[in-house]
């Protein structure tokens, strides 16, 4: 249980880095009116789903 934990941590770990270094992709909407700014980060979860998707396939794949 705790390896789970672990890898699922540092999984997430690299996710939040790989998106801090991409930054804003095309396909992540920004509104901005006035002082009110609302984004929504379109690309950017269909990515982290296929990524995730892939990580759950090859771990029951090994398991």
């Amino acid at each position: 249980m705790y390896r789970m934990f672990i890898i699922l941590g540092a999984a997430l770990l690299l996710i939040g880095l790989a998106g801090s270094l991409l930054g804003r992709l095309p396909g992540d909407f920004r509104f901005t009116k006035g002082n009110v700014t609302v984004y929504f980060p379109v690309m950017t979860s269909v990515i982290i789903s296929i990524l995730c998707t892939l990580i759950f396939f090859i771990w029951n794949k090994f398991k």
